[in-house]
Formats: structure tokens, sequence, C-alpha cells
């Protein structure tokens, strides 16, 4: 039986603030791995730009993947932007993912759709691997606009299939190269969660749109949707058991290795049943 893995990853936004620390916690992330790795599981971890080719020398030759936080809209590699690190140059400081579509960069950078599929071509075309983030504010969740903003949101991924579809990277090569990490804006960081049935059916749905994007190749069909916001050592294994859960997006859980990988054993072992 071919299962598909889920996928746990650490957002560490803009912590720690030293490479010492940065050191310290990939070491006790390695040395806390289970034979090397997490069945089932894949483990990604997200340090700022500064820190990826230390944090990709010290993960060289282990399992865990490692992403960046962002990428220049304008130019996939080079160009007068000051500030911003290109597609091209994260990926050659070692990262193989990179997020887009963060909550935060909307809502402080002002980051539109225009902008986001922007980012997601220049990532694609230096193959990197992109993490595209989703999520209603308090607001729209109270007058119950969850999906529609959701499917906004998702009119990027749209785009980009429609793109792909008409180019030599197919789509079963997309599915490879895309993860959907649903974070509730009001759930980030908060201690509020919804409940797994709200974050269930919410996978679902979101799930639902994609198939409807791809047609019927159903090549997009496998799909890896992760929910974020307040997830935790203590309620990972709540939202693993959920089917159409497919992993977590971690905050400052992410920043403890023991907490880290509790949530990656979670998944690992909702995995392991759903085998049996």
């Amino acid at each position: 039986m071919n299962i598909m893995q889920a996928w746990v990853i650490g957002n560490w936004k803009q912590q720690p603030a030293t490479l010492q620390a940065v050191d310290e916690l990939l070491d006790s992330v390695i040395k806390r791995l289970p034979n090397g790795d997490v069945p089932l599981c894949n483990t990604m971890v997200i340090p700022c730009h500064v820190h990826l080719p230390a944090a990709n020398s010290k993960l060289t030759n282990t399992s865990v993947a490692l992403g960046a936080q962002d990428i220049c809209a304008f130019s996939a590699e080079t160009g007068a932007f000051t500030g911003d690190c290109s597609a091209a140059q994260v990926r050659d400081a070692g990262a193989d993912w990179v997020l887009v579509g963060h909550s935060e960069r909307r809502q402080y950078y002002g980051e539109d759709n225009d902008i986001l599929l922007k980012k997601l071509r220049n990532a694609l075309s230096q193959q990197l691997g992109v993490i595209f983030c989703i999520g209603e504010t308090k607001a729209q969740y109270d007058s119950e606009q969850t999906l529609q903003v959701l499917e906004d949101q998702l009119s990027v991924i749209q785009r980009i299939i429609s793109e792909h579809a008409s180019e030599s990277n197919n789509e079963a090569n997309l599915a490879e190269r895309l993860i959907i990490a649903y974070e509730p804006v009001w759930a980030i960081g908060t201690g509020k969660v919804p409940t797994v049935e709200e974050v269930t059916a919410t996978h679902s749905h979101i799930k639902q749109v994609i198939k409807q994007y791809a047609g019927a190749a159903g090549e997009l069909d496998n799909l890896c949707v992760l929910y974020g916001g307040s997830v935790n050592a203590d309620n990972a294994a709540i939202f693993a058991q959920a089917d159409s859960v497919d992993g977590a997006l971690v905050g400052g859980a992410s920043l403890n290795a023991e907490s880290f990988l509790a949530i990656a054993e979670a998944f690992s072992a909702a995995k392991a049943s759903n085998v049996q």
C-alpha cells in the first residue's frame, strides 16, 4: 500500500537571535531523531535567511528538509531589489522549499494575490517547492466567510495549475513541489484553535477545490494540506487523527526539539495506524 507521508514543518520566523542558538536547536533535533528520521512523516525547518547556510551544513546527511521564509517577487535570480533574496539565492544557500503567502506577509507587507503569483512562479522556476499558506481572519471566521476567503486565496494556485498544464512541467511534477498550509489567522500564536470538526471540513473543502482546478487527470488528488495555528505537543494527536489533515505547520512549538518531534511522532503514529 502506497501511504502518503505526513509533513511537519517548523517555521522559526524571526528566531532564534544567534547562530549559536540555531546550532544548539538543530543539534537537539538531530540527536532526538529516532533512527535518523520519523517513520511516515517528513520533517522540515524554516529558519531566517541569514541562518540558511549554517542550517544547511548542519542538516546535510539528515532526513530534515530545509526551507526559506520568503523570496523576491520581482526577480527569480538577481536584480536591484535591496533587502530581497531571490529564489535562486535561497536555493543556492541550501533551501529546497519556501513559504509563500504566510498571513504575516499578507498583513504586514501587503502581499496580494498578484505578488504571491509572482513568488510562486519564481520559486518553481528555480526548482523550489512551495508551502502556500492560506487562512481567514477572526472577523471573516465570525461572519462565516472562511470558505469564500480560502477560495479567493487558492485562485493563485488555479493560475499556477493552468500555466503548468501547458508546460513540460506537468501537474504530477507540481504535486511533488506544492504543499497547502491552512492557518486561521486568529489561531496563530494565540492558543485558540478551531475544532477538529471545523478543520476536517475546511481541509476537505480545500482538497475538493484543488481537485476541481486540476481537472479529470487527478494528478493533485494526493496534495498535502497541513494545519497550522497553535499546534503543539498536547493537541497534535487530535489533529493527526483527522483523515483530511496531512501534517502541521508549527510555529512556537518548533523552537523546542522535544515538542517539535513529539508533533511529528503524533502524525507518524496516525499514519501507522492507517496502514494496519
